[in-house]
């Protein structure tokens, strides 16, 4: 590492070192063996069980291993509990506790083992997969009343929704923890309102507004409640919520809001992607013009105080671009417009210069063939759009 001095080694220490690795080596490639050699046969055994554990604490990767692991709980462990109660029954006494709430307590103790394992390894992705199978395979719950409840199904769930909240508060770009909370919330028994991912993802951004997977789970949280029917996207793209009218648990965050939100991201780090990425999501095909326009002359704004900002220029040759496709009344001058920005940006952003000339290509050639089909019969004029 960098200004740290470097420590001579004698041999001796070399060597002593090099035989506790091959030490440890051996140990695990016999382990491997072992625990393989019993998969193979079939060996759905307790001792079988705790040497997947112990070879596991050394590979978490091993993805085998979980596999089989799974299978002596659900070849061994398991069926073992039931025939010891149904032998208990045979001889009329009363089997306590019952294989639901052994089989909730094992899962537990599963669970608690992969935490462990998680802290040390977050984005080992087969700690994660494991965990979704135990909670898939836990008991609902106690009879309460005559009435089966969710009582341990429920506890595990939201247990679990605090882990992955642990671990983003540890990582908050964990893509795999971001993807699993969506898993947890969909799968959890007794569903939150949108309103409260809303409010955390607020939270995530406003830790950090480079949290890409806050934004893309922000946009997650608004299309459930588009294609649900809670929030109608246009509407709520162009105006929101009308002040007069009363607010909703499914309107705490609107999207008049949420360009404010956008904005304070944008001009506090121009250079960083993830809001302007957000910005064009919320955005949409610009179906809203007099939206669009103010969009852009907020960008524009930022442009004047950051006249060097790439994604400023970008934006505004996407979003003027918005306005073209709907034939607006100035397009000479956003054309202009745009052709300027994209040269400025083969400037700042030399890596991307072939890209900003396909684009100045692809406008210039869209330009020639509209002039063309004014010439030509309106079939062919179809078509060459439809190819555009």
């Amino acid at each position: 590492m960098h200004n740290v001095k470097r420590v001579h080694q004698s041999q001796a220490i070399i060597q002593a070192k090099k035989e506790r690795e091959r030490s440890k080596i051996t140990e695990y490639l016999a382990l491997t063996d072992n625990v393989i050699s019993r998969k193979k046969t079939g060996d759905w055994s307790k001792d079988a069980f705790d040497q997947t554990q112990e070879l596991l604490q050394l590979n978490p990767e091993f993805y085998t291993i979980w596999n089989y692991r799974r299978n002596i709980m659900l070849n061994g462990i398991f069926p073992q509990r039931l025939a010891f109660i149904l032998l208990l029954c045979q001889l009329n006494r009363n089997p306590i506790p019952s294989t639901p709430e052994e089989i909730n307590n094992l899962l537990a103790n599963e669970l608690s083992m992969t935490m462990s394992a998680l802290k040390a390894h977050p984005k080992v992705y087969w700690i994660w997969n494991h965990r979704r199978w135990c909670l898939e395979n836990v008991p609902d719950g106690p009879v309460v009343n005559g009435q089966p409840s969710l009582q341990w199904r429920k506890t595990n769930w939201d247990k679990e929704l605090a882990v992955v909240e642990k671990m983003l508060n540890a990582d908050a770009r964990n893509f795999l923890a971001w993807n699993y909370r969506r898993y947890v919330l969909a799968s959890i028994p007794v569903q939150r309102p949108e309103s409260a991912e809303l409010a955390y993802t607020t939270r995530k951004i406003s830790a950090s507004f480079s949290n890409f997977s806050a934004w893309h789970q922000r946009s997650k949280v608004y299309s459930s409640l588009w294609n649900t029917g809670q929030l109608d996207p246009v509407q709520s793209r162009e105006e929101g919520e009308s002040p007069s009218e009363p607010p909703s648990i499914h309107h705490v965050y609107l999207p008049c809001e949420e360009f404010d939100l956008v904005h304070n991201a944008l001009f506090t780090d121009p250079d960083d992607q993830s809001a302007w990425i957000y910005h064009r999501w919320l955005i949409g095909s610009g179906e809203n013009q007099d939206q669009l326009r103010q969009e852009i002359a907020i960008i524009e704004e930022l442009l004047a105080e950051q006249p060097d900002s790439k994604w400023c220029m970008d934006s505004l040759v996407y979003y003027n671009r918005l306005l073209l496709n709907n034939r607006c009344s100035d397009a000479e001058e956003l054309k202009q417009k745009c052709f300027d920005f994209l040269q400025k940006l083969e400037e700042l952003d030399s890596p991307r210069r072939s890209r900003y000339q396909e684009i100045f290509r692809r406008a210039n050639d869209r330009q020639l063939n509209k002039s063309e089909t004014k010439q030509v019969p309106r079939s062919v004029a179809t078509r060459n759009d439809k190819f555009l």
